[in-house]
């Protein structure tokens, strides 16, 4: 039997991804966005309102980057989310993470976040169906610790989840089939 839910914003697992991008005066901008997607291949799809700091900074700039928050940031990960950009203008200096220029767009990198998108601001998307940022993905990239036998390991970037029914966060780090080959045991 099924038991009915109520309607949320949410398919589970979400990724929890940060959003980064430079204010005007240079410094550093995060925030937290679980809802966010691949809308195609080398195109992502955010949704986010144009009330939010990380919006008008995109605008701005043309450029941002998108990042897998882990485990291991779980706490500055959260921060980013709870705290505005636009009522504290140094929230990132306040996580004690770094960052570094991205390498093919005007963004930040948040080097503690082990894989990122750098993006293109495409369009800004405001309809009867919701709103948010479109992007380009122009470079990704990814820190060696990651990497085994130089191929990318994604249990190795220990990404976390977001439960919207529950408000909670999980590791999504075990590796438990193989796309494109498990389902071919049934076809005939």
């Amino acid at each position: 039997m099924r038991k009915r839910l109520n309607i949320t914003e949410g398919i589970f697992p979400m990724p929890v991804l940060m959003i980064a991008t430079y204010n005007e005066d240079g410094s550093v901008n995060v925030m937290n966005a679980a809802w966010g997607t691949m809308q195609e291949r080398g195109t992502v799809a955010l949704n986010l309102t144009e009330s939010h700091k990380t919006v008008k900074n995109i605008k701005a700039k043309g450029a941002f980057t998108v990042s897998i928050a882990d485990a291991s940031h779980l706490t500055e990960a959260d921060y980013f989310g709870v705290e505005s950009g636009n009522k504290v203008p140094d929230k990132f200096a306040r996580s004690g993470l770094t960052a570094s220029r991205a390498e093919t767009v005007d963004a930040p990198v948040i080097n503690e976040f082990p894989l990122c998108l750098e993006c293109e601001f495409i369009e800004y998307q405001n309809n009867e169906y919701g709103c948010g940022v479109i992007g380009k993905v122009v470079n990704v990239t990814a820190d060696e610790s990651v990497f085994v036998d130089g191929r990318l390991d994604m249990s190795l970037v220990n990404a976390i989840a977001f439960d919207p029914y529950t408000h909670g966060y999980y590791k999504v780090s075990e590796r438990v089939g193989e796309a494109f080959k498990d389902g071919l045991k049934l076809k005939k």
